[in-house]
């Protein structure tokens, strides 16, 4: 959630985040009288508390006569005293509600929504094939890779099962990727796909997106749809270690699920939009005034990667409008996808300032000892759709695929997939 005294201090700029993402500016307003009222209510129940107290004092000096007309004063202060309390939650509440409706205020990102994106530069130049290209699914059935039919009757549509050597590409690519992460200093985790309320809420997912969560309504889980979930609930109610210049970076993982609601009809060919996959995520905390450079760094990490399997792609500054709520500024690096004549996204690293730590009670001491709230940031590594690029980018004539020279010790120095 953003900080309180930012709206209050210039909500205008709360306002302008707003429009940009083409949001309700109403909404900070709405966030502006919830804290006022808020205010308010604590208040007068502090107000009534010390009336109370002081009184309770004078009944011990009251001579007996005076004494019950005192007590009943006593007992209509303290029905006061309840009922301003009950305001008090009342309100808290409400401005929980209020600021919890508002996304992060937006960082340098462009405004607009998803198509406009501004390119920040683009890496290789595009294959020229002088062949009919084909596309991921029909060279991977040819390398007896990636069988959907199978995962649409054993899970139905948008599952899959990667097989032989489309497994062992995948474990390649993600072991490549973990390296990288842990040459960086990351710290390698294996965290729950499964996650408490709280932690998905705290971590922005729970708003907009919620239809993308899969819920497990008996024991009030969440599938996470990316490991930057728990890793961010991972200190959650915590003060760390964060001295100045010096993130402290994890790398997770897991399997991810996502529903996909709202995108029938999209990409219901292969592997690019389905409902589970493997993702190594990076995720940083650290001072916020080192979020700017560490978003940088992550976008370097995420770039090392791409020129591993060398394909060609671009990296774009994404408009407000396509932000998730949690972030005030995203880079994405979209692949060339030859099949589609297009670019696709394969990573994204976003800057989540103090948004999710506000929410998740995440501290570091500055350099007077003095809790503040710490700034969070996440960027994907390697993903299963990473297989996309590379099959499609890589593939040859006879419908065999060059393997990348960085992923071939994860497949025993295996240098081309031959069709079976």
């Amino acid at each position: 959630m953003i900080d309180l005294r930012i709206v209050r201090e210039d909500p205008e700029l709360a306002r302008t985040s707003q429009l940009a993402r083409g949001a309700d500016p109403a909404g900070v307003d709405r966030l502006l009288a919830a804290d006022a009222a808020r205010r308010a209510a604590v208040a007068t129940a502090d107000s009534l508390r010390a009336e109370q107290k002081a009184f309770g004092r004078t009944i011990g000096k009251a001579t007996k006569e005076d004494r019950p007309a005192l007590l009943e004063r006593g007992k209509e202060m303290s029905a006061a005293v309840k009922a301003a309390e009950a305001a008090e939650a009342t309100a808290n509440e409400s401005l929980r509600a209020a600021q919890f409706a508002v996304p992060n205020l937006i960082e340098g990102a462009p405004p607009g929504g998803e198509e406009d994106f501004v390119v920040l530069k683009h890496v290789g130049t595009p294959r020229e094939f002088d062949f009919e290209v084909r596309d991921h699914l029909a060279i991977g059935e040819g390398l007896q890779a990636i069988d959907m039919e199978r995962g649409a009757k054993v899970s139905g549509a948008r599952f899959f099962f990667l097989r032989g050597i489309g497994a062992r590409l995948q474990w390649s690519l993600l072991n490549l990727a973990m390296n990288t992460a842990i040459g960086h200093g990351l710290i390698p985790m294996v965290p729950p796909v499964l996650v408490k309320p709280e932690s998905m809420e705290g971590t922005g997912f729970l708003g907009a997106h919620a239809a993308e969560i899969y819920r497990l309504e008996a024991d009030d889980l969440y599938l996470v749809g990316t490991s930057e979930v728990p890793l961010a609930a991972y200190h959650s109610d915590e003060i760390l270690t964060l001295p100045a210049g010096q993130p402290l970076r994890y790398a997770g993982w897991s399997s991810c699920f996502r529903r996909e609601a709202g995108s029938y009809g999209k990409d219901t060919r292969g592997i690019i939009r389905v409902h589970q996959f493997e993702k190594i995520e990076m995720f940083s905390y650290c001072r916020p005034e080192d979020s700017f450079a560490e978003h940088e760094r992550l976008l370097a990490f995420e770039e090392e990667m791409l020129a591993a399997i060398d394909v060609p792609y671009r990296v774009i500054d994404t408009a407000a409008g396509d932000l998730g709520s949690s972030a005030a500024r995203k880079f994405d690096c979209e692949a060339w996808v030859p099949s589609q004549s297009a670019y696709r996204e394969l990573t994204s690293t976003s800057n989540c300032t103090t948004f999710q730590a506000r929410r998740l009670n995440i501290r570091y001491r500055d350099d007077d000892g003095k809790p503040q709230i710490a700034a969070t940031l996440n960027g994907t590594l390697a993903t299963t759709r990473w297989l996309v690029a590379i099959l499609e980018n890589h593939q040859q004539p006879d419908g065999s695929v060059v393997v990348p020279p960085a992923l071939r010790p994860g497949l025993g120095g295996l240098e081309v997939l031959e069709p079976v």
